[in-house]
């Protein structure tokens, strides 16, 4: 019965050691892949309307056919980058909010990845769903 009941203490013991580390682990990753898609379209945004370009000729709104034409322009190109991430627009949209929630683990990523972290600093604000509500969050 000491046999069973010290085998079983162990097996406890460790996995509460060995578990955690995994789930940093694949946390880690996430927030990596989570953070170059975040990079990466909060650029594609900047440049898609860079300097007022396809929101409208004179600074006017877009008809609302020409605003469903861009919305599934971005979302076509939305899709393929994320795809080099092993991510859907679903997959992102669903999953980004809990992997940006530690504020902790995202700053020790970036602090590890000065090139990244100025690139990341460098995205409004407002629009990526850090600081703001408006926007959509990408």
């Amino acid at each position: 019965m000491t046999t069973n009941l010290t085998r079983t203490i162990l097996v406890f013991s460790l996995s509460i050691f060995l578990f955690p580390g995994t789930t940093l682990a694949a946390e880690s990753a996430d927030i990596g892949k989570f953070v170059k898609a975040r990079i990466e379209i909060g650029e594609m945004m900047m440049n898609y309307f860079s300097g007022g370009r396809n929101y409208g000729d004179d600074g006017q709104r877009p008809s609302p056919e020409a605003m469903r034409e861009m919305g599934k322009d971005i979302n076509t190109k939305l899709s393929q980058l994320l795809a080099t991430h092993d991510l859907t627009i679903e997959e992102y949209r669903e999953r980004s909010p809990e992997v940006f929630s530690n504020d902790a683990a995202l700053e020790n990523y970036l602090s590890e990845h000065p090139d990244l972290k100025e690139r990341y600093e460098a995205l409004p604000l407002d629009r990526m769903g850090r600081g703001g509500s408006s926007g959509r969050g990408y």
